[in-house]
């Protein structure tokens, strides 16, 4: 056993601090004044710097060369190292970090003198006698812990041991299965004492375990452990205080959510059976699209299952068609392409021995080596047996390029879907080139699944530099999100999926993983029953990945009009997810660009709430919906919880709620609870059933004005990488309600510029919109229904590029509807409609609620 017992030398440079213990050397970089890296060996030296994961450094890595369009270096700060009787300070600008001498340990506090972090001293980093490596840290009263990527179960991970193993967990229990396909060590620390976040990353690929305060023992505090098998403890500290800023600086090192085409957040649909049948497959896949169409279900994506490229002798030979099921499959990519729809063939690792082009792939010394390092690993795989390419390889990344070129990007394709890349690789010892640095694959089997999207994202640019890459993946490490789209595998059909897949993805996003989702109807098992289907259907209106997708184990297939009497339900369902697609996409850009998940727990929004601490099952869609999806079977009343804070209002109703209670909502069949939270703004669409081939060219933005609120509505051609270079519009709205709305008051009076208002008055509600981009929106029109509880509006007025006017009010809804602009008060639903033609550049709507008193008049 060796310990991180002591310091017996500490020395300090420009770039980091040097610490000698009894049993271990540690480095301490202070990258910015938030992130603190604590790298511990127990080696005689450290190993050079080589990680797959991070984008963001300040010190060089044998990788930079490889990921230079990726990577960013930073310059550390210098530590000052302050000496004092009992410990060792440093600091940034809002962080102290104490580093006691005897025994050794941790301990960093911000600028208030609030204790962030603390290490379990005597036991900090240890090595034990098998060469696994520990690192123990305190646990809090208070204290909640999510994140760790894909997991099953609740939303707080406190009480629980989680290990992180890539895997292919078929038919997992979504309640209690662990581990799953991705390996993502990283979590957020959340205390409800002191309202204050944390993030711990652990930048090692090797299988690794957490316990979260499990493990008791009376000798010491509590306390949670990270073991891991291999590799140095290279642990970085993420400071908040929130939640949301932890996993913004989380993103800043691993990167940022891959920015999806428009077309591609659409309804999705794949599933074995089609490309399973022995010929004509092609005409299958098109019946299908067509009858999307003839049931009234938007659709705008297909994934083509691995069938395509098995053989009459049952062995699936990647990158080879089968031509009695796709006899020309670039016309069949042409068909599909007239029908807007994209296609994401599945790709996986496996190259069987019996495979056409093995011994080409075997020559090139592009697969996993076995413990020699000269041969080939074989390892069981479907059809028998397989070597995997390297894909920290130069060899292997280049031949499996260009066989994907060759045989699917040449034919039309223009996304791919990595599938059964978990690289479970039994021998240990089995080597992988490490990009130049041999290793074995013990401790790189994560990174092989996040390479393998690197080459696929890599061959995309390459055949079509301008045209946006999509890459979808099953398993993956911390960074997988640069890449690709992610899903939750092979999910089993029944209700407690339907119900546990919430947590899952919720924690995903908070893991930087924002485009996450599960298989709709459920992966493995029986046909999904008719009501649970339509609920599965309603709750992936949510998931960023849309998608259905089955291996039914009573030969059925699912399909979203398999129950022609719950059809009409599911189009509804689907239509509502492409209502709101342009919210869907701008939360997708917000996670391109801060890291943002777009489902939310409640936590994330509501930190100040002790019931949304560890709300499991409620989420948040962005900053503004709360959705309480029904998961239960034959319900006919919903309870949700309301946070604290802000009003709130159902969605349909436009019924206020106080916040901070528990309601009860009546549910049918065709319910999805959803309220709105008081400033809400939400921008939607209608009528479009294909993102590929339709514009949306006129929008409908909800506001409830009675707080203040923002959101940022973002447009871009939906297909290429011109966004990179300006050519986006980020339209932000933020309402500013009553006398503080008025930008042009002096004096407390209501003198809305240049637009005469009663004096009496100070009810102006203020929208604005402020532009940001060169892109040229092709929105036309836009109408805004203004929630109004009491008093309707007096006047309503624009102001903008073309100057200043009042808008017309409408008192008949037919005339309304018939004109280009003008604005109607609607007595049912108590909104304010007002619509007018979008205007190109920065303006406001300036709502008055004056009251005109017709009898002094």
């Amino acid at each position: 056993m060796k310990k991180s017992d002591k310091i017996i030398a500490l020395e300090s440079n420009s770039d980091y601090i040097h610490i000698t213990t009894g049993g271990s050397q540690l480095r301490v970089y202070l990258v910015d004044d938030d992130t603190i890296r604590f790298r511990c060996t127990f080696d005689e030296e450290f190993a050079p710097e080589h990680s797959y994961a991070l984008v963001k450094t300040a010190w060089e890595d044998d990788l930079d060369e490889l990921f230079a369009n990726e990577r960013t270096r930073v310059t550390p700060i210098a530590p000052n190292v302050e000496e004092t009787d009992d410990y060792y300070v440093t600091r940034t600008a809002k962080l102290e970090i104490r580093l006691t001498k005897d025994p050794f340990g941790i301990e960093i506090y911000d600028t208030d003198g609030n204790l962030l972090y603390k290490d379990l001293k005597e036991r900090t980093f240890m090595e034990d006698s098998h060469g696994r490596r520990y690192h123990y840290s305190v646990i809090n009263a208070g204290d909640h812990f999510y994140g760790f990527g894909e997991k099953t179960g609740k939303l707080n991970k406190r009480l629980q041991y989680l290990r992180m193993h890539n895997t292919d967990t078929c038919g997992h229990d979504a309640e209690l299965s662990d581990p799953l396909y991705k390996h993502i060590p990283f979590y957020v620390r959340f205390n409800d004492h002191t309202r204050k976040a944390i993030g711990v990353f652990y930048n090692n690929p090797f299988d690794s375990a957490f316990d979260l305060g499990r493990e008791w023992s009376g000798y010491w505090d509590k306390y949670s452990f990270y073991c891991t098998d291999g590799g140095d403890v290279d642990m970085f500290f993420i400071n908040g205080p929130t939640i949301p800023e932890v996993v913004e600086r989380y993103t800043d090192l691993t990167g940022k959510t891959a920015l999806p085409p428009l077309g591609n957040t659409g309804y999705t649909h794949t599933t074995m059976f089609y490309t399973e049948l022995e010929k004509d497959v092609d005409k299958a896949i098109l019946e299908f699209v067509d009858r999307c169409k003839a049931n009234d279900i938007p659709f705008d994506m297909f994934g083509m299952a691995s069938g395509y490229t098995c053989m009459p002798n049952g062995k699936r030979y990647q990158f080879h068609w089968n031509s009695a099921k796709f006899p020309d499959p670039a016309a069949f990519m042409a068909e599909m392409k007239k029908r807007g729809v994209a296609v994401t063939p599945n790709v996986k690792p496996g190259i069987l021995t019996t495979h056409p082009d093995y011994d080409e792939f075997a020559d090139a010394g592009a697969f996993v080596k076995d413990e020699t390092g000269k041969k080939p690993e074989s390892e069981r795989y479907w059809g028998g047996f397989a070597g995997f390419p390297d894909f920290t390889s130069k060899a292997g990344r280049e031949i499996w390029e260009r066989h994907m070129t060759e045989a699917l990007l040449d034919n039309g394709i223009e996304g791919i879907w990595d599938d059964n890349c978990e690289f479970d690789i039994q021998n240990a010892d089995a080597v992988v080139d490490g990009d130049g640095r041999p290793t074995t694959v013990e401790g790189m089997k994560p990174v092989l699944g996040n390479m393998m999207a690197y080459t696929a994202n890599h061959a995309l640019t390459q055949a079509r530099p301008n045209t946006r890459p999509f890459i979808i993946s099953r398993a993956g490490f911390a960074g997988i999100q640069r890449y690709a789209q992610t899903w939750a595998g092979d999910n089993y059909t029944c209700w407690k999926t339907l119900k546990y897949n919430i947590p899952t993805i919720l924690n995903m996003g908070l893991s930087g993983a924002a485009n996450h989702g599960c298989d709709i109807g459920g992966w493995f098992g029986p046909a999904p029953e008719p009501e649970l289907l339509v609920r599965w259907f309603q709750e992936g209106v949510f998931m960023p990945r849309f998608m259905t997708n089955s291996s039914n184990t009573d030969n059925s297939v699912t399909e979203p009009f398999m129950y022609p009497n719950y059809t009409p339900y599911i189009s509804r369902a689907v239509k509502l997810r492409y209502a709101l697609a342009p919210t869907m996409y701008s939360l997708l850009r917000e996670a391109s660009v801060k890291g943002s998940p777009v489902m939310r727990p409640l936590v994330y929004e509501f930190p100040n709430d002790p019931n949304c601490w560890d709300e499991s099952f409620e989420f948040m869609f962005g900053p503004n919906i709360l959705v309480a999806n029904v998961t239960d079977p034959g319900a006919t009343e919903k309870s949700v919880y309301l946070p604290a804070g802000t009003d709130w209002y159902d969605f349909r109703s436009k019924k206020r709620y106080e916040g901070g209670q528990t309601i009860s909502v009546p549910v049918d069949l065709d319910t999805i609870p959803m309220f709105l939270r008081a400033g809400a703004i939400v921008p939607m669409t209608d009528g479009v059933t294909n993102l590929h081939t339709q514009t949306i060219d006129h929008l409908t933005l909800l506001v409830e004005p009675s707080a203040a609120g923002s959101f940022t509505l973002y447009e871009d051609d939906g297909e290429t990488n011109d966004y990179k270079g300006g050519k986006y519009l980020a339209t932000t709205f933020e309402i500013a309600p009553g006398a503080a709305a008025n930008p042009y008051s002096t004096d407390g009076e209501n003198n809305a510029g240049t637009f005469p208002a009663s004096d009496e008055s100070h009810e102006v509600t203020v929208i604005r919109a402020t532009c940001d981009g060169s892109y040229a929106s092709r929105v036309e029109r836009v109408e805004m229904d203004v929630f109004t509880h009491n008093v309707q509006p007096f006047t309503v007025a624009m102001s903008g590029p073309s100057g200043e006017r009042f808008i017309e009010k409408f008192f008949d809804p037919a005339k309304w509807e018939a004109a280009d602009e003008g604005w109607l008060y609607d007595m049912e639903t108590r909104t304010t409609r007002i619509k007018y033609a979008n205007p190109s550049g920065d303006y406001e709507i300036r709502v008055n609620y004056a009251i005109n008193d017709l009898v002094k008049m």
